[in-house]
């Protein structure tokens, strides 16, 4: 079949090279068409997936230095040479396999009598082919997992999946299962400290092989769930923490939740602004690469409402205050940036 082809192929024409073109502008050429037309660059294209296998053949024959010699030998013999049984016995019309082997090699008899192939020690057609190309024993083109043709067994096609996570699964991690290829179920290890949108390559885990080449791999995009007061910041667990006024200006000792556990007592100094990052050590997400810390961030919560004594006594704290103007550094620096 391969021998076939290569008379009816012009691999030079598919890749748009010439005949002396050398081995880095051949790999420069196919790496360009290989990116245009790959079945995952092309989803659905059957015209796209077809081309990227003439590419792929193309290339495997002429990147390899002996196999594009013998290439070039047999295109030398014309494109309209065919591998036919012969049209009789001796001195029939038409010529036939040993015919075009005997041209090759030289093996021609004189009379137009034909060069005759024999294996020693049995064998046939495949040993031919196996010393012509390099295989062994066993059949031109054949692997263990079956027919390879040119440059190997094929590769399986990748496979994309998405699967939801509680946000504590992704902080903690877990072992899930999802369904395969072969619409059975499989257990993935998640990791812990996956975060919203990270992508997980499984490898082999996609389609087989059409030939029992290597497997494709499976793309699994995580999505996790939002926690109404925890966000994840790396291997860092981040939360608001509201203070009052009181606890901010004049101090106090407080009550953090953490993820799955108890409550951790901070203590506030007086002073406090909003926006302060108070941090717990070690009561973050823990990986392989260490355990992270837990980030409290301070609020400072101002009542909507005041009663009429409330509302006096601000009034008498504001009058007690210094007169500053928390604001004018501020305006100050956004005036000399101007």
């Amino acid at each position: 079949m391969a021998s076939q082809d290569w008379f009816d192929k012009d691999f030079y024409a598919v890749l748009g090279v010439s005949k002396d073109v050398t081995a880095a502008e051949l790999k420069k050429v196919y790496r360009k068409l290989a990116r245009k037309y790959h079945p995952d660059s092309n989803p659905g294209d059957a015209a796209a997936e077809a081309k990227f296998k003439e590419v792929s053949e193309a290339n495997s024959v002429l990147s390899d230095p002996e196999q594009r010699r013998e290439y070039d030998q047999i295109r030398a013999m014309g494109s309209g040479a065919r591998f036919t049984a012969g049209s009789g016995g001796p001195g029939g019309g038409g010529g036939g396999f040993e015919d075009v082997f005997g041209g090759m090699f030289g093996g021609g008899q004189p009379g137009g009598g034909r060069q005759q192939y024999r294996q020693q020690g049995g064998g046939g057609f495949d040993d031919i082919f196996g010393g012509m190309f390099g295989g062994g024993g066993g059949g031109f083109g054949q692997t263990s997992g079956g027919y390879r043709g040119f440059g190997g067994p094929q590769k399986g096609r990748d496979m994309t999946a998405t699967t939801t996570l509680d946000f504590q699964t992704a902080v903690v991690g877990e072992t899930i299962s999802l369904q395969g290829a072969n619409g059975r179920p499989m257990k993935v290890r998640i990791p812990a400290g996956v975060h919203d949108g990270q992508k997980i390559r499984l490898r082999g885990k996609g389609e087989p092989s059409p030939d029992g080449g290597e497997g494709g791999d499976m793309v699994l995009t995580i999505a996790v769930r939002r926690h109404p007061v925890f966000e994840l910041d790396g291997q860092n667990l981040r939360l608001d923490v509201p203070v009052t006024f009181a606890e901010a200006a004049l101090g106090a000792t407080i009550e953090v939740p953490t993820l799955g556990g108890e409550p951790v007592r901070l203590r506030v100094a007086p002073g406090t602004p909003s926006g302060r990052v108070l941090r717990v050590k070690g009561r973050g997400v823990s990986t392989k690469s260490g355990t992270g810390d837990l980030l409290a961030t301070v609020q400072v919560a101002v009542p909507s409402h005041l009663s009429e004594k409330a509302k006096e006594a601000v009034e008498a704290l504001a009058a007690a205050l210094p007169a500053e103007n928390p604001r004018d550094d501020l305006i100050v620096r956004a005036r000399a940036q101007a």
